[in-house]
């Protein structure tokens, strides 16, 4: 995978060795709890204030100066860090440790003055201006130039303190489509980089439709599909923008770390916090962090479920960041979590008292060894007056979920007691372990060409997610090269894009004793987002048994019939009409329209391990849920039935259950409970030993 930017606009740096990622963070503490604090937003003489309670309150760690580069370095090249020193030394003598942020995401106006041309350009070519955050051009060497200096400037003072625990590079990266010069420059070199001759980026984006031919890498502007419009857009050439923006910011991160490594101590760890869902990144092209964290805000989504749900939040959001950013780098931690009512959403309702308790036992749950919230206090000005903190305007009483924080520090210390380093997952999980392939490439090519306006990536990957957990498996989201033989079941969902190589290794894994289960749309193109001109499934069909003839979409409001074992199921969004081989099993198939009768889901067996290849998505996810169960059942592996919303999770030693949902739920566990209990309320947690 390519992910480097330009090389001559970055600074190469010599990479010292890394600390192992799990010794930062000592597994019999479980999860350390930290939160946001912003002295810059108050007045010194409140500071001491603020410090001692926050350690009163219970937590391990401050965060700060990722929005400060203003008050770091008011005037080029002068520095202020007698503010930050102050600060950091009153989290030392309150037993505090300290995350120090980079302050990229917000330049000073002075730098904005002096080089007006810092900032990206949109896609109508508005250049952004100074007032808000994360509107820098990363492929512009200017930014990178003055970027080395601040970072370096704070790295040099505070790499070897002690009270720094690690550095948060940048906030929330975000890969924003530039279309500014420096850009422009940047993704031409980038093609070359890719593609090194000009032949080969025609083939691969197929310039030869309506004569959009280049006979040289400098003809080539980055394809703007607000003027073009989305129909007449190059899908390919979109999609190498998307790839080169994700490495454009993956680059910017690394760029920074390597400035760090130079001068900090080793016990000092680097991450960033990406947006739990993603927004436009893709956190594994980042190669020099030591591990990556994630921002959770769960009161958005589509996921939220009954009449409480708009206080209970989406449970897809930390579903997702538990199951995908702890398979990066072998760990992982939530860097901001919301603790209360924010001022963005579509609706900013108060939270269900207890929520932001469960939020937090969900992180735990999915292995998080930290928890940092957003932030300790409520500001008075600026864009986020209304966002909450753990402490109200006043700057002292703790607000609802300051008082959840609080509680979980304490039940945190309690379980800290209870902590074995004998523990072993259950058998049973073990069993069960499945793991999803995913691919933020795959999800921008089939985003742009969806068919259908009722197609949605992330909710069919999320589908099955969600099913997995409810039948009580251990997820992990994976990638194509994480090792598969670690988990009995393995759910490929709409992998659009295959070669030869990764269709071998799905046959290896399912020769070794794998059960892969494979869904529509996966291997419909080649790695250049080609279709196949042999069929539909191409190079796909010796692996399902079978190969999809054509597909099906219906109107939205209308839906379609497929028939498995006597049962019914609904369908609308997308359906495939497979033709099955002699060693395949036909286990549904299309119960209406003008092709009642074919095939949509086929399994085969080779050698040990067996295939499932289905080829529609279902309204309610029902036919996938019973597929699943199928595959289970074929192992000789039990199941659980746990409802939507309600996650009950291994860790440690400990179980975890959290609920979602808006109905009460009963637990079958009959011992004792070392939080909670055996009946568990909305926004509910109960947590017991495993064994």
């Amino acid at each position: 995978m390519i992910r480097k930017i330009i090389v001559s606009f970055l600074y190469l740096f010599a990479l010292s060795s890394f600390v192992s990622a799990k010794g930062f963070f000592p597994k019999e503490e479980l999860m350390s709890l930290g939160v946001y604090y912003y002295p810059e937003h108050w007045s010194p003489n409140q500071w001491e204030r603020d410090i001692k309670n926050i350690t009163d309150h219970g937590f391990e760690f401050i965060h700060m100066a990722e929005f400060a580069w203003a008050q770091l370095e008011p005037i080029e090249g002068q520095y202020d860090f007698k503010w930050l020193d102050k600060v950091i030394e009153l989290a030392d003598k309150n037993g505090l440790k300290v995350i120090l942020g980079t302050p990229t995401p917000c330049p000073p106006v002075w730098l904005s003055q002096k080089h007006s041309d810092i900032y990206i350009k949109d896609a109508h070519y508005q250049r952004k201006e100074h007032g808000t955050r994360a509107n820098m051009s990363l492929s512009n060497p200017i930014v990178l130039s003055y970027t080395k200096k601040i970072v370096e400037a704070m790295a040099k003072r505070y790499g070897r303190n002690k009270t720094i625990m690690g550095w948060q590079i940048d906030n929330e990266p975000e890969a924003k489509e530039d279309y500014s010069e420096a850009s422009q420059v940047a993704f031409r070199l980038w093609l070359k980089e890719k593609y090194s001759k000009v032949d080969a980026l025609n083939e691969a984006w197929g310039t030869a439709f309506w004569s959009q031919l280049y006979s040289a890498f400098d003809e080539v502007n980055i394809h703007n599909a607000t003027n073009v419009g989305w129909w007449g857009a190059n899908p390919i050439a979109l999609l190498d923008f998307k790839r080169f923006t994700a490495d454009t910011q993956a680059a910017f991160l690394d760029f920074q770390a390597e400035v760090l490594r130079e001068y900090i101590d080793k016990t000092q760890f680097i991450t960033t916090n990406y947006v739990a869902k993603g927004n436009g990144t893709d956190p594994r092209r980042s190669t020099k962090m030591d591990f990556a964290s994630f921002t959770a805000y769960p009161n958005y989504g589509s996921a939220n479920l009954g009449d409480l749900g708009f206080r209970l939040g989406d449970y897809s959001v930390l579903m997702y960041a538990n199951d995908y950013y702890k398979l990066i780098d072998g760990i992982t931690g939530v860097m901001e979590l919301q603790p209360g009512q924010v001022n963005w959403a579509n609706h900013n309702s108060l939270l269900q008292p207890g929520i932001v308790r469960m939020w937090l036992w969900h992180c735990f749950a999915g292995g998080s060894s930290y928890a940092c919230t957003y932030r300790y206090r409520q500001v008075l000005y600026g864009a986020e007056q209304y966002h909450h903190g753990i402490v109200s305007t006043d700057g002292v009483n703790l607000s609802q979920g300051g008082k959840e924080y609080a509680q979980v520090i304490k039940e945190i210390n309690q379980l800290r007691k209870e902590y074995s380093s004998k523990s072993e997952m259950p058998e049973i999980l073990q069993k069960r372990k499945a793991a999803i392939m995913w691919s933020f490439d795959n999800l921008w090519s089939l985003e742009r060409q969806k068919q259908t306006s009722q197609w949605d990536t992330w909710k069919h990957m999320q589908g099955y997610q969600s099913i997995l957990h409810s039948l009580g498996a251990p997820v992990d989201i994976i990638s194509v090269e994480d090792d598969f033989t670690d988990y009995p079941f393995l759910i490929v969902p709409a992998y659009e894009m295959v070669d030869e190589a990764l269709v071998q290794k799905w046959k290896d894994y399912v020769s070794q004793g794998g059960n892969l289960i494979i869904s529509t749309r996966t291997g419909a193109k080649d790695v250049n987002a080609h279709l196949w001109e042999s069929n539909l499934s191409g190079i796909m069909n010796e692996l399902i048994g079978g190969k999809v003839q054509t597909f099906d979409m219906l109107s939205a409001g209308k839906s379609g019939q497929v028939i498995m074992n006597g049962k019914t199921y609904q369908w609308s969004s997308w359906g495939d009409q497979v033709i099955a081989n002699s060693t395949s099993d036909i286990l549904a198939r299309y119960n209406d329209q003008f092709y009642k009768g074919d095939a949509c889901i086929i399994s085969q067996s080779i050698d040990k391990g067996k295939v499932w290849y289905i080829g529609v998505e279902s309204l309610e996810g029902l036919l996938e849920r019973d597929i699943l169960k199928r595959a289970f059942a074929y192992n000789d592996v039990p199941v659980e039935n746990y409802p939507e919303g309600v996650f009950v999770m291994y860790r440690d030693g400990f179980m975890v259950a959290v609920n979602y949902s808006s109905k009460v739920y009963e637990l079958a566990y009959d011992g004792k409970y070392l939080l909670g209990e055996k009946v568990l309320k909305p926004a509910g947690v109960s947590v017991w030993k495993s064994n």
